[in-house]
């Protein structure tokens, strides 16, 4: 079975320093939603702002974390802050369209949504993409402060997004096994979910905290209004520069439905691959994360979890792909091992149905994003389905209906 890492030296220092901090301000570690809604205020009227539905998401959130999370003082202090600044970035958003109210009027080119399971080749595919000069793909601040730096000069932009980076790297200090498995950073495109869950309901937020109660309330829940927000992040962040966006989050498999409707002849690039590397690789990349947060990560519980998930998206999907409402977007199905073989016959099926020329060299084009972001560049990711307690012949008979 999968067995977490010795804590790093940043980890055990970190952790100490939060828990001498909660000693002395314990107020800043309890998972109490007035104290977080109070904590997000930073203008008079902000509550009033936050997100239709923040309530109730909030007490969902929080009181999972509390019961089911598991979590040390790093991770109490890591909930409390994504929630604060999920509260934060609707007011913020809320305040720049009483500032601009012209914003809602714009239009948007369909973007290029990228999706698939976790650990599908979403990533890749993105970024490859996001290197084509014709396309835009949003990084870290600017999807988690597309206010401040809509608001921003060039050269305020850059030092903004500069100025985000330690913290990244601090994470990959705190857990250093993460970087081999996904590495990010303030100038590498990231995904959607980062801009979304200001009501707060985010898939995201399961990936590295044990939220049982939580995934099983959202799963009922209406996201609609969150990919309409997302719409208007990305109107907010438009530079006007003719770019068409690239945009990637695993979660959209669940929410497809909503993503077309506000996103109407959008481009989804569907990514697929074998459903035990699937799930087993999705269970190792969350066992690490979670662990950066919790010194109690159940391997067993990660691979239950990361499989029930998975089928609930791929079920969701799967209807939607027969409904006649999903003729509203161009779908391209992608394989894994096709696109790893050959990405640029891969990315040769994305252009033809963005109606976009590609790339006058694709072979050259390939090349150059592996010569500046080389594979394994940070180790290599290690993993079984028995490390997580997942028997692959049971997952083939329950991932059946994907062959139907």
């Amino acid at each position: 079975m999968w067995q977490r890492a010795p804590k790093s030296a940043t980890a055990s220092e970190s952790l100490a320093a939060a828990e001498a901090d909660r000693a002395t301000r314990p107020d800043r570690y309890r998972l109490d939603p007035d104290l977080i809604a109070e904590a997000a205020v930073r203008r008079p009227g902000d509550e009033d702002r936050f997100e239709p539905g923040w309530r109730e998401g909030l007490d969902r959130y929080l009181g999972s974390a509390r019961e089911d999370g598991r979590l040390n003082t790093l991770g109490v202090g890591m909930v409390a802050s994504t929630a604060v600044g999920r509260l934060r970035a609707g007011a913020s958003m809320s305040r720049f369209r009483e500032a601009d109210p012209g914003v809602a009027a714009k239009s948007i080119e369909p973007p290029i949504f990228i999706t698939g399971g976790w650990r599908t080749g979403t990533t890749f595919l993105f970024r490859l993409l996001a290197t084509d000069a014709r396309l835009r793909a949003p990084l870290p601040a600017e999807l988690t402060n597309p206010c401040r730096v809509a608001t921003s000069t060039d050269a305020e932009r850059e030092a903004f997004i500069a100025a985000s980076a330690p913290r990244q790297e601090w994470l990959y200090a705190m857990n250093p096994e993460l970087r081999a498995i996904h590495d990010s950073g303030a100038w590498l495109p990231e995904e959607c979910s980062l801009a979304m869950g200001s009501d707060p309901r985010s898939w995201a937020f399961t990936s590295n905290t044990r939220l049982d109660a939580y995934a099983g309330w959202l799963a009922e829940q209406d996201l609609g209004p969150s990919y309409v927000g997302y719409r208007r992040v990305l109107l907010t962040l438009d530079r006007g520069d003719g770019r068409r966006w690239v945009l990637k989050a695993p979660p959209h498999l669940a929410e497809l439905p909503h993503l077309v409707a506000a996103f109407p002849g959008a481009v989804v690039v569907h990514l697929h691959r074998d459903i035990v590397e699937t799930v087993a690789s999705g269970a190792s990349l969350f066992a690490v994360f979670r662990s950066t947060f919790s010194d109690e990560v159940d391997a067993a519980d990660v691979g239950r979890f990361q499989a029930d998930q998975t089928e609930d998206w791929f079920r969701r999907a799967a209807a939607y792909r027969t409904d006649p409402a999903s003729a509203a977007a161009t779908f391209v199905d992608l394989r894994y091992e096709d696109l790893v073989r050959d990405p640029a016959a891969a990315i040769a099926a994305v252009y033809a149905a963005a109606d976009l020329d590609p790339p006058a060299d694709p072979a050259a084009f390939v090349a150059a994003y592996h010569d500046a972001h080389p594979r394994r560049a940070h180790g290599t990711h290690h993993y079984t389905a028995a490390d997580f307690g997942l028997d692959e012949r049971e997952l083939r008979e329950r991932f059946a209906f994907l062959d139907g």
